[in-house]
Order: C-alpha cells, then sequence, then structure tokens
C-alpha cells in the first residue's frame, strides 16, 4: 500500500480564530472550535485543508482549482485532470458527472504547549499524556496529584502561578523530542528557546487553564459610510493565542499509483494561464506543467500538502485575517508510518 503518515508540529505566530459560526450566549459572542470531550481549541482538520489546498492552487497559478469544484460567474470550475496536482492531491466533486476522491487527509490540530504568564516569566503548559501522544517522551519527576505542576526551568520557590492559578512546584521533568530528529536548524533553535520554560500539570487543570488564558478581544463593527463605531454593535471573540504549539497528522494515501513507477507524479511546472479571444468574449484557458517552475520538488501530494503549509505562515488560516489573526508555521515534522514511493 503506498501510502505515507507524517506529523506537524504548528507554532502560532499570531492569535488564531476558528469560528464555530453565528453568535452564542457565553463569555464571549463568537467562540472558537473545541474539542466535545476535552472543550479545549483546536484547528479542524477542514480549515487546515481548505488553507493549505488555497495556497498551493495559488503557488500553481490555478485558483479555478482551489474550491468545492463549482462554477460560478467569476470562476471556472475544477479541471479534473491528472495531470494537476491540485485536483490529483485534494481530489474534486462535480454536480451530475461525479469527481474523485483526494489523496491525501489532515486531522485536526490539537494543543500541545499552551503559553501562560507567570512569576517566572512566560511559560508553556503541557502534560504528560499530550506530549506522549504527540510523540514526545517524558521522564523524570512528573505531577503526582491536582494541586502540583512540574517545571523544568530551575524555579526555586516552592510555588508557581499559571495565570491565577497557584500550584505547588514539584520536582524536575525531562522531555525529550522524537528520535528522529523533527527539527531544521532553524526550528531547533525555536525549541530550544522555550524547551526550559514547559511546566507540566494534570489533564483536568490543563483544560481549566486553557479556558482561562484564551485571548478575548473586543471589537466594534464600523459604518461604512460614515467610518465611524455602529451603534449597538460591540462584539467580543476569544482566539488561541500567540506562541501556543498544536500538532496534527497528514495522512497521503495514493491509491491512484499504488507504487506503479510508470505513472509518476505530475511534474512541478506550473500552469500556463492562456487567454482565447472569440468575437466579443475572451476566456480562460489553463495548460497544465507548462508555465514557470515552482522553485519546489513535488514527487508524491504530500509535497503539494508543505508547498501550501509554507504560505500559512504569511497568509494565515481562520477567520480574523484583517485584524492580524491566523499565521501559524510548521515548528517540526517527521514521519509515522508508511514511506513508499
Amino acid at each position: 500500500m503506498n501510502y505515507l503518515q507524517k506529523r506537524y508540529l504548528l507554532f502560532a505566530l499570531d492569535p488564531v480564530h476558528i469560528g464555530t459560526g453565528g453568535y452564542r450566549l457565553g463569555r464571549v459572542d463568537l467562540s472558537i472550535a473545541r474539542e466535545p470531550g476535552t472543550n479545549l481549541p483546536k484547528i479542524p482538520g477542514t480549515s487546515l485543508a481548505g488553507a493549505v489546498r488555497s495556497y498551493a492552487a495559488m503557488r500553481y497559478g490555478k485558483p479555478d482549482c482551489a474550491g468545492q469544484g463549482q462554477a460560478s460567474e467569476t470562476r471556472q470550475e475544477h479541471c479534473g485532470k491528472p495531470s494537476c496536482p491540485i485536483c490529483y492531491t485534494f481530489g474534486y466533486a462535480k454536480d451530475a458527472s461525479g469527481g474523485f476522491a483526494g489523496t491525501v487527509s489532515l486531522s485536526d490540530a490539537h494543543l500541545l504547549l499552551f503559553p501562560v504568564y507567570s512569576m517566572a516569566g512566560p511559560v508553556w503548559v503541557s502534560t504528560r499524556e499530550r506530549l506522549n501522544e504527540a510523540g514526545f517522551a517524558t521522564s523524570g519527576q512528573l505531577p503526582t496529584a491536582e494541586k502540583n505542576a512540574t517545571t523544568l526551568t530551575n524555579w526555586s520557590q516552592p510555588s508557581l502561578n499559571l495565570g491565577w492559578l497557584l500550584l505547588e512546584v514539584v520536582g524536575g521533568a525531562i522531555i525529550m523530542p522524537p528520535t528522529s530528529s523533527p527539527f531544521n536548524a532553524e526550528q531547533l533553535k525555536l525549541w530550544q528557546s522555550i524547551s526550559e520554560r514547559i511546566v507540566l500539570t494534570s489533564e483536568k487543570l490543563f483544560t481549566q487553564i486553557v479556558n482561562s488564558n484564551l485571548e478575548v478581544r473586543t471589537s466594534v463593527s464600523i459604518n461604512p459610510h460614515t467610518g465611524a463605531a455602529e451603534e449597538h454593535a460591540l462584539f467580543t471573540y476569544e482566539a488561541i493565542p500567540r506562541a501556543a504549539w498544536l500538532f496534527f497528522d497528514a495522512v497521503e494515501d495514493d491509491y491512484r499509483r499504488n507504487g506503479n513507477s510508470s505513472r509518476p507524479f505530475p511534474t512541478t511546472k506550473q500552469c500556463q494561464v492562456v487567454i482565447v479571444k472569440n468575437d466579443d468574449t475572451t476566456e480562460r484557458q489553463y495548460q497544465d506543467n507548462k508555465g514557470e517552475a515552482l522553485n519546489a520538488t513535488w514527487t508524491r501530494p504530500l509535497d503539494v500538502v508543505e508547498a501550501g503549509l509554507d504560505l500559512i505562515q504569511y497568509l494565515g488560516v481562520g477567520g480574523m485575517g484583517t485584524r492580524g489573526f491566523g499565521r501559524v508555521q510548521v515548528a517540526g515534522t517527521w514521519q509515522i508510518a508508511g514511506g513508499a514511493a
């Protein structure tokens, strides 16, 4: 079976707001997506997949292949060609003539390390279970009760606050990244900058700490005619704060090739846009793989995913993008399973 599973660490460069749609009664007007069992914020896989596809199509020069395949007055439908790496990787759907499924799936991005202010300065809170699930090894003294925490810093005081919560400090823990060296040189510097400032708590406390320290902002709608604030249009919204770490998995199931080297992945040149004039009308036509070089090597569907991930650090994911939200960058990656060419 020609499959490959990779894990990605994400570092939030800005607050991230993935809304649930519409207003609701509660602490804020616009809440964010959460896991049903833990009530912890997450970035849904659908949000990641949509952004990654859109940015990969942008790099390929074929924005019409960024959506779901339905034509409109200003956009054509998907080409649906096997020579198009965007359609090949993410699939497409049509009303009557069907379509085909994509060859990659992206999971939800779950919180791994959550930034909180404390007497020791900024620290990143996590749990042993969460680190182990992501692939990190933990050893040494670990939290044994709901009232205590384990620090990796040389904190000499008997207690440490995590936001408003004061906990007893016990021992010290050791955290080791996956042995497959998940960081490049730049990513390693980022990890080392926070690796000695990690605090471990229980899963029960972690949920309380996270939901008590989410970023909450207040905004007001602007009247487009006057340029002033709309009356009675004040609203609040929450976000995963800047500097949070998350992780998600991407699985490539290239069932069409299935190890068949006689069916190579589409070439890595951009598509070429050709303008065709018919009488008084002008039509755009795409010629796949005949344009400029992509300055990247796409040899399999996950290469297309990573090309889209590269642009998320500039263009963001989720809502409130014009208010400075949404930018995340890949902070590490490693292979979990599979790996056939």
